[in-house]
C-alpha cells in the first residue's frame, strides 16, 4: 500500500465544506472530510468561482439552444460554458500528474459527472443526460484518473471501488517516478494479480498474457496498454462470485498447512460470504491470519489483502 500522505485527490470545494455555492451554502461530505481525509490530501476546486462568478450568485444551469449547450442563468443570459471548459482544460493539464483521483459534486452544471439536467430553451422541460463542463474536461484529458461523485460514494461498493482505484493509480504513478522496464512492470502486475482476478477474471488472464508476449514491443507502448487495461478491469466493483473465486484460489495456497478443522473453518467463512451472510472482511481476516502463521512471500506482496488503510473499514460493508 502507498504512503497515504502522498496521495492527492481533487475535490469540488463545496464537498470540502467551503461555502462557495450559489446560495452561500456547501455540501460537505462526511465520508470525504471525516474519514478519507485522514489518509489523503485534498486539492479543492470551485470552477464557478474560479471563472469569476460571485458568492452569492444567481443559479446557473445547462440550457440547450439549437445544437449548443450553454451554462447560463435560467433566463438564458450570462453563459459561462466556454470559461468553464477553458478552466477545466487548464486544471486537467496542470494537475495531470499530481492528482490520483477526483471527487465531483453530483448534478452540478459545472462538476456533475453524469445525469446533469439539460433544460430546453423555454425552460419548460429537461433531460438528465448532461455532464458538467468542468468535470468533462478533467475526465476527457485524464481518462485513467479515478473519478467519483459525492452521492455515489454513499454506496459501500462504489465507495470501496473508488478508494481502491485511487490507491492502485497512485502506486502506478510512484512506479513511474523511476525508470520502468519489463521487469518492473511484471513485478507490478504480480502484486496486483489477485485484485484484478477479483474484478475481472478475463482481464486477469489477458493482462498476464499481454505482458508475457510484449518483450519486443516498445516499453512506453506496453506501459500505456497495460495501465489502460488495468484501470478498465478495476473500473467496476467486484462481484460476489468473482470475490468468492479469488478467495478460493488464495485458500489453495494453504492446502498443505492447515488442519482439517482449520480448512473447514475457512471453507465455511468463504461460503458464508458467497451466500451474503458475512462481509468480505470475514474470510479475508482468516486468510490473513493463516498467512501470518504460514508465511508465503508471493502472497504477502498481494495488494488484494490490503489495497488501502484498514481504518477506512471499506470491506465491512461489501
Amino acid at each position: 500500500m502507498e504512503n497515504s500522505s502522498s496521495i492527492r485527490i481533487g475535490i469540488s470545494a463545496c464537498l470540502a465544506g467551503d461555502k462557495v455555492r450559489f446560495d452561500t451554502g456547501h455540501k460537505r461530505s462526511n465520508f470525504c472530510m471525516d474519514e478519507l481525509a485522514q489518509h489523503v490530501e485534498y486539492v479543492k476546486f470551485c470552477p464557478e468561482v474560479a471563472v469569476g462568478l460571485p458568492i452569492p450568485r444567481p443559479t446557473i444551469r445547462q440550457v440547450k439552444v439549437g445544437d449548443t449547450i450553454k451554462v447560463c442563468r435560467p433566463d438564458g443570459t450570462g453563459d459561462v460554458g466556454p470559461k468553464l471548459t477553458q478552466y477545466g482544460k487548464k486544471v486537467a493539464t496542470e494537475h495531470a500528474s499530481s492528482l490520483s483521483g477526483f471527487i465531483f459534486c453530483a448534478k452540478s452544471p459545472s462538476c456533475g459527472m453524469e445525469r446533469v439536467k439539460i433544460y430546453n430553451e423555454a425552460g419548460t422541460g429537461n433531460t438528465s443526460e448532461g455532464v458538467g463542463f468542468f468535470a468533462q474536461q478533467i475526465m476527457q484529458h485524464n481518462p485513467l484518473l479515478p473519478c467519483e461523485e459525492n452521492g455515489r460514494l454513499n454506496d459501500p461498493h462504489l465507495r470501496e471501488n473508488f478508494v481502491m482505484r485511487v490507491y492502485v493509480f497512485k502506486s502506478w504513478q510512484n512506479l513511474n517516478l523511476h525508470s520502468v522496464g519489463m521487469h518492473e512492470l511484471t513485478q507490478f502486475h504480480a502484486k496486483h494479480k489477485y485484485l484484478v482476478m477479483a474484478h475481472n477474471y478475463e482481464s486477469y488472464r489477458e493482462l498476464g498474457r499481454y505482458l508475457a508476449q510484449a518483450s519486443e514491443t516498445p516499453i512506453e507502448q506496453v506501459k500505456q496498454s497495460y495501465i489502460s487495461g488495468l484501470m478498465k478491469a478495476l473500473a467496476s466493483p467486484a462481484s460476489r462470485k468473482n470475490q468468492t473465486n479469488t478467495l478460493a484460489h488464495l485458500q489453495g495456497y494453504f492446502k498443505n498447512d492447515l488442519s482439517k478443522i482449520e480448512k473447514q473453518e475457512l471453507c465455511n467463512a468463504i461460503d458464508q460470504y458467497r451466500q451474503g451472510l458475512v462481509p468480505l472482511y470475514v474470510p479475508l481476516t482468516l486468510l490473513k491470519h493463516h498467512l501470518t502463521v504460514h508465511p508465503n512471500e508471493y502472497l504477502a506482496q498481494q495488494v488484494y489483502f490490503d489495497p488501502y488503510p484498514n481504518e477506512l473499514k471499506l470491506r465491512f460493508g461489501i
